[in-house]
């Protein structure tokens, strides 16, 4: 045993274990790769408790770990302690909560195959099968069901959250969303107020909003049996820049006309992705319950509505109908792999309304260039029923969108780091240069998705908006979510280059 491996019940993995260089490797991003002093696989709440008491101890910084698909690296730190609840896997029904329990390790696919098997209902969780729960949850959570049921966040009625008092002792508190709760505040804070930030999560629980029977088949929405999935593709060798504007103020134009909660067309979201030229083609796509009235005809006037006045025909308009457990968790859907790459840059947006003319012909030159670029930027409808909730009523603020955007480039060499993060950063500027190069919450944006962290947000020279990344990624919640933070982990232990900060004392990396 060496001298930094503690005496714990959880699995402790030093670095002259062989299976250290793995762990350590775990992460999504391989632009981070942490140099800790000891991974610690914990099982259990106990076993979190545990392993906490003995970092705090000894002076050692905590770092969690769940399913490791982190963008930017806040999972992965130097020295200290890094522990992986990405053994902590049960998915289960509590009768006593009336409400499904999910430690943070259950990856989404997983999550989705379990509550669809044994009682048919889902979660309007994310596409990222391989992604844990854990961070996920607590960032925000959305996807191609949130238009029809709300976000993730919402269905979030208790958690347990290991926190750290005053003197340095670690414990396991249970905060729920009744409003005479002692700790309701804790639970607030986790309805979007980032991983990482507050404790560790060991579990948590979901219910409907609103629900009142105790058969969990009517606790949760009933998960769709039949899934329609339509694409529609151009070719950048036909394509001008004429009509790329035109489809996507089609695409957007769409959305702002059809995102209000518990409208028909609510029922159905899309994406537009737009890769550079040297990527062959951009794509439009659909995806609603086939088992809603009307799901092909909306679809098709969602193409429809997309192609108007578009001179340059699509090479590819279908649209296929698959089993929905089968499309949401067959091979591959969560492997980073197919990204292109290992290494990794992401930024985000929340959008109110469309983009300018100005804002997509900037775009557009950025694609359209004779050297190839990994970058590409993806619209995914948001809206719907997310928008039903205040934005006080979670931490998630951002309840005015119709959209989220994503500007992603990956990559394998290390070499070219700088080469794919240059570009992305110049993509992005140009976008918002209107608002000092980042989506400034307005009457067309609405700052930034936590889930999608970047640090860029930190720094004046990719910021200079003057718009702190704190209100970027809370609106107006973030002092709310500070005076969390001071009452829950006094000490900072658990902090990160995004973390949010207590309010009497200066960020502390």
């Amino acid at each position: 045993m060496t001298q930094t491996q503690p005496k714990l019940a959880a699995a402790v993995v030093t670095a002259d274990d062989p299976r250290y260089e793995v762990a350590v490797r775990c992460g999504f991003n391989q632009r981070f790769v942490s140099t800790v002093d000891y991974i610690c696989y914990a099982s259990n709440t106990a076993e979190v408790v545990e392993a906490v008491d003995a970092a705090v101890a000894a002076g050692k910084r905590v770092t969690v770990r769940s399913g490791g698909h982190g963008y930017e690296g806040t999972g992965s730190t130097e020295g200290g302690v890094l522990l992986d609840l990405s053994t902590m896997t049960d998915v289960d029904f509590d009768h006593a909560r009336r409400a499904f329990s999910t430690q943070p390790g259950a990856r989404i696919g997983d999550t989705y195959r379990t509550l669809y098997k044994r009682w048919g209902v889902t979660i309007p969780a994310g596409e990222g099968t391989e992604v844990g729960i854990g961070g996920h949850l607590v960032g925000g959570g959305f996807g191609p069901l949130s238009r029809r049921y709300g976000a993730l966040v919402d269905y979030l009625c208790a958690i347990e959250v290991v926190v750290v008092d005053e003197s340095g002792r670690a414990s396991a508190i249970v905060a729920t969303d009744d409003p005479d709760d002692p700790h309701h505040e804790l639970w607030w804070a986790h309805t979007g107020g980032g991983g990482g930030n507050f404790g560790v999560v060991t579990r948590y629980w979901l219910r409907q909003p609103g629900a009142l029977s105790n058969d969990p088949r009517e606790l949760l929405p009933r998960a769709p049996v039949k899934w329609r999935n339509g694409f529609l593709m151009w070719s950048w060798d036909t394509m001008t820049e004429r009509d790329f504007v035109r489809i996507m103020r089609n695409y957007t134009g769409w959305f702002e006309r059809n995102s209000a909660p518990g409208s028909r067309a609510a029922n159905l979201t899309g994406f537009f992705c737009a890769t550079h030229r040297s990527g062959g083609v951009f794509t439009v796509g659909s995806l609603i319950d086939d088992d809603i009235p009307d799901a092909e005809r909306l679809t098709n006037e969602f193409f429809d509505a997309v192609t108007d006045g578009v001179e340059v025909g699509p090479v590819t308009r279908r649209h296929d109908v698959v089993s929905w457990l089968y499309f949401f968790t067959h091979a591959n859907r969560g492997d980073h792999n197919a990204l292109g790459g290992s290494r990794f840059k992401l930024k985000s947006a929340y959008l109110r309304k469309g983009y300018t003319e100005a804002q997509l012909a900037r775009a557009y030159r950025h694609l359209d260039t004779e050297n190839p670029k990994s970058i590409f930027f993806m619209f995914i409808g948001y809206g719907g029923q997310v928008n039903a909730t205040a934005p006080d009523a979670t931490a998630a603020a951002q309840r005015s969108s119709i959209l989220k955007g994503s500007f992603l480039s990956s990559w394998w060499d290390p070499a070219e780091d700088d080469y794919h993060i240059d570009n992305l950063r110049a993509l992005y500027r140009d976008v918002y240069a209107d608002t000092g190069g980042v989506p400034v919450p307005n009457e067309r944006n609405e700052g930034a998705y936590i889930n999608y962290p970047d640090r860029d947000l930190t720094d004046p020279q990719w910021n200079r908006s003057g718009v702190p990344w704190s209100t970027l990624y809370y609106l107006d919640n973030y002092p709310r979510l500070q005076r969390v933070k001071q009452r829950y982990d006094p000490r900072n232990e658990f902090r990160h280059v995004l973390s949010i900060e207590p309010p009497s004392t200066g960020r502390n990396p």
